[in-house]
């Protein structure tokens, strides 16, 4: 079964960037190429339970088991050591991707309080976007009652794009609910 995104990147993104980019060939268009979901958790250097509940709510999340990842350098002011797991990270591709970025943008991000649009200057120069949540249990597939504490992971949206406003435009197609750059009191849509 293909996912509804990848599906409607096919049929209707495509022709769209086709027209808007001013470009034949499909594979100079801005596709995604993969996501990468990190949970940075410092807290643990002194409770490994944390560690193993992070990476659980992450494979529930993203149905893919997370890699630990280990500090490269000792920090005596946080009692950090070279080598010791301080965090998890998934990189989604194909399907998987689709599906997660469908659900990230249908189900997650609404249930963000006070959710008012995502930057849309959070690119990094090279078409790639990031964001974070500050909070694992907007996800509806975790228990909120089996994790009793609060954690946060960042997720980064690869594409295959130098420019960041062609990723803007393949990122606003799926239907990635960005926050209006226009907050000056000019009337949105141009209208007087």
């Amino acid at each position: 079964m293909t996912p509804r995104l990848r599906q409607r990147y096919q049929e209707e993104l495509v022709p769209q960037l086709k027209q808007k980019l001013g470009r034949k060939n499909e594979l100079s268009l801005p596709r995604l190429e993969k996501i990468v979901v990190n949970m940075g958790v410092g807290i643990a250097v002194t409770e490994k339970r944390r560690l193993e509940q992070a990476a659980d709510a992450l494979g529930q999340i993203t149905g893919q088991k997370p890699v630990i990842c280990r500090a490269r350098k000792s920090v005596s002011n946080f009692r950090l050591r070279e080598g010791m797991e301080i965090g998890c990270k998934v990189t989604l591709r194909g399907n998987r991707m689709y599906e997660f970025l469908d659900r990230l943008i249908s189900l997650v991000l609404p249930r963000v309080r006070d959710f008012r649009g995502l930057n849309p200057k959070s690119f990094d120069g090279h078409g790639n976007y990031s964001l974070g949540l500050s909070e694992l249990l907007v996800f509806p597939e975790l228990n909120p009652d089996k994790f009793d504490f609060k954690q946060g992971m960042d997720i980064t949206i690869v594409t295959s794009t130098d420019s960041d406003d062609e990723a803007r435009e393949l990122l606003r197609g799926f239907g990635m609910p960005f926050r209006d750059m226009q907050r000056r009191g000019e009337p949105v849509g141009g209208a007087a």
